[in-house]
C-alpha cells in the first residue's frame, strides 16, 4: 500500500512556521500517544532547532499504559521535557503550562534582570489530528484572550494569550513531503493523521487488523467476538463483517462499511487502549 499525502496548504504552513519561529521562546511538540514515533515529523527538526521544547504526549487515555510509561522513561533518560496528558480533561492544562514555565525560566529570569516584562511565547506544532487544537482550547479556557494578528504572523494565524503571561501560536497540523517508511505512513492513517478520502480505507483497515492481530490479538478478538489467532487478516476482516452484519445483497462483504467501523472503533478507543510505537533504546 503506497501512501503519499502532502497538500499545498502544508507547504504553506511549513513556510509560516519557519518564518515565525524566531518570534517564539519555546516549542510545544504534540505527539499522539498511540504512535509517538510515527508523529515525529523530520521537517520539524529545523523549526525546533535549539529552542526549549516540551513534548506533549497526548491522548494517553486511548493508549497502552505500559507503553506510555516506556515513552515517559525514554524522555526522562534523554533529558527531554515532557508531559503526558488527556487533552479533553481541563485539569491537564496546569501541567502543560507549568512545563512551559519550567523550560523558559532562564528566559524569564534574563528578561526580569533587564527590567523587561513580556509574555513567554510558545509555538504548538504536530502532525494532523494529534490533538493540537484540543490542547489549545484546554489551555485557553474561558479566561484566554485572542490577541489577533501580530507582526510577522501570517494572515489567519492567531496568538492565544493565557492569563499567566504565556502566549501560544497555533499552527496547522503538518506532515512531510515523502514517507520513506510504509509502517509510519500506515500508522498515521490508523490515527487519522492522513485523511481517509485520500487512501484506500479498505486496505488501511486490513493493515490495522493485521497489526492488531500481531500486537493486541486478545483485544481484537474481544471487541468483535471472532477468532483471530493463526488466521489470515482477510479472514478476520470477513469474520468481523459477518459478525456485524456488514453484508451486501447476495451475502457479499461490504468491505467499505466494515473498514469504517473498524477504524472508528480503534480511533475512539472502543477496541481498547493501544500503542503501536515503542521507543528505540
Amino acid at each position: 500500500m503506497q501512501i503519499q499525502w502532502y497538500p499545498g496548504h502544508m507547504t504553506k504552513a511549513m513556510r509560516m512556521m519557519e518564518e515565525n519561529v524566531k518570534l517564539v521562546d519555546a516549542i510545544g511538540y504534540v505527539l499522539d500517544a498511540r504512535a509517538p514515533q510515527s508523529c515525529f515529523n523530520p521537517g520539524f527538526v529545523k523549526i525546533v532547532g535549539s529552542r526549549p521544547c516540551v513534548f506533549i504526549l497526548n491522548k494517553c487515555d486511548l493508549a497502552d499504559p505500559a507503553k506510555v510509561d516506556m515513552w515517559c522513561e525514554y524522555f526522562r533518560r534523554n533529558n527531554m521535557p515532557f508531559v503526558r496528558v488527556t487533552a479533553t480533561a481541563s485539569k491537564e492544562a496546569a501541567k502543560i503550562v507549568q512545563a512551559f514555565v519550567d523550560v523558559t525560566a532562564h528566559i524569564t529570569a534574563k528578561n526580569k534582570a533587564k527590567g523587561v516584562f513580556k509574555p513567554v511565547r510558545c509555538l504548538i506544532l504536530g502532525v494532523p489530528n494529534c490533538g493540537k487544537s484540543t490542547i489549545i482550547n484546554c489551555l485557553s479556557g474561558r479566561k484566554a484572550v485572542i490577541t489577533g494578528d501580530k507582526p510577522g504572523v501570517t494572515k489567519g494565524k492567531q496568538w492565544v494569550r493565557l492569563t499567566n503571561g504565556l502566549e501560544l501560536l497555533d499552527t496547522p497540523g503538518t506532515l512531510w513531503s515523502k514517507f520513506e517508511d510504509e509502517v509510519v505512513a500506515r500508522r498515521l492513517c490508523f490515527i487519522g493523521s492522513i485523511k481517509d478520502d485520500v487512501v484506500d480505507i479498505e486496505e488501511v483497515a486490513l493493515a490495522l487488523i493485521a497489526e492488531l492481530q500481531n500486537m493486541y490479538p486478545d483485544l481484537l478478538a474481544a471487541r468483535y467476538g471472532v477468532e483471530v489467532h493463526g488466521k489470515p487478516p482477510i479472514e478476520v476482516y470477513n469474520a468481523i463483517a459477518a459478525r456485524r452484519g456488514f453484508l451486501l445483497r447476495g451475502g457479499e462483504v461490504d468491505y467499505e462499511r466494515c473498514a469504517k467501523a473498524v477504524l472508528d472503533d480503534f480511533r475512539k478507543g472502543k477496541t481498547g487502549r493501544i500503542t503501536f510505537d515503542v521507543p528505540q533504546a
